[in-house]
């Protein structure tokens, strides 16, 4: 009997690893730099900015929309053009490359 529950229990363990989904990843050495827009500088506005950004199965960007604003349009406008410009590594699914969201936080600080 401990056999066959064994047997079942591995089936059931392949079957959650063959199945795993893994999010894109930025490769961060590819985006274009970060530069603080001169009109928030000015105003000294900081924040952060947490943005979607739709991946291809090739890691280009598809699409990106802010979540969650820094408070200023300039920084996210910014943050949004920063992250357009980098490449990923795109999300998995079963072992294959396919086209999914990733979740990205950007901070804007004058310190």
């Amino acid at each position: 009997m401990k056999n066959v529950i064994l047997a079942l229990s591995l089936v059931s363990v392949f079957g959650v690893v063959n199945a795993a989904e893994v999010a894109p990843v930025v490769e961060k050495q590819t985006c274009e730099k970060a530069v603080y827009p001169k009109s928030a500088l000015m105003n000294e506005e900081t924040g952060t900015v947490m943005l979607s950004v739709l991946v291809g199965p090739d890691g280009s960007v598809v699409d990106s929309k802010v979540d969650q604003t820094s408070g200023s349009k300039t920084l996210d406008k910014a943050a949004v053009k920063i992250y357009s410009s980098c490449k990923f590594k795109p999300g998995m699914k079963d072992g294959k490359p396919q086209q999914a969201w990733a979740k990205l936080e950007h901070i804007w600080s004058l310190s």
